[in-house]
């Protein structure tokens, strides 16, 4: 895949850090780079490893859902995959103000910092996430 500008006619929140552009699903950079640095939300559903983190999990995606809603996206690709099977692109997602949205999430506690070197473990202390 080339980085470069995707244009959706449907985007919707699959979890807090995956969005699905016309069906493919794709995955948040926050400004990060592929492979070394980017976002993480927790799991929704039967992935997630206890009921806080699919509790904070549905909270993550109705924000990224309210952010989606916004007027004025702008879907930049990195030109990477992920290495999941789904071979996710990984992306960056800019408000109408130039804001990443990604970045938002973590600002906001939706989001931590992603690593290839550490977990995030969302079923000890439990840090609400604040607006």
């Amino acid at each position: 895949m080339i980085a470069g500008l995707i244009i959706c006619a449907s985007l919707t929140a699959v979890d807090g850090d995956t969005v699905k552009c016309d069906g493919q699903n794709m995955r948040l950079l926050g400004e990060g780079i592929p492979f070394v640095s980017g976002i993480d939300t927790p799991e929704i559903g039967s992935h997630a490893k206890c009921i806080k983190e699919r509790k904070l999990a549905l909270i993550a995606k109705g924000r990224l859902k309210e952010l989606l809603a916004e007027k004025g996206l702008r879907i930049v690709s990195s030109g990477a995959v992920d290495r999941t099977p789904s071979h996710r692109p990984l992306v960056n997602i800019y408000r109408a103000n130039g804001e990443e949205i990604g970045k938002r999430l973590l600002k906001e506690g939706f989001a931590r910092t992603w690593s290839p070197k550490q977990r995030n473990d969302w079923c000890g202390t439990v840090r609400e996430p604040h607006p």
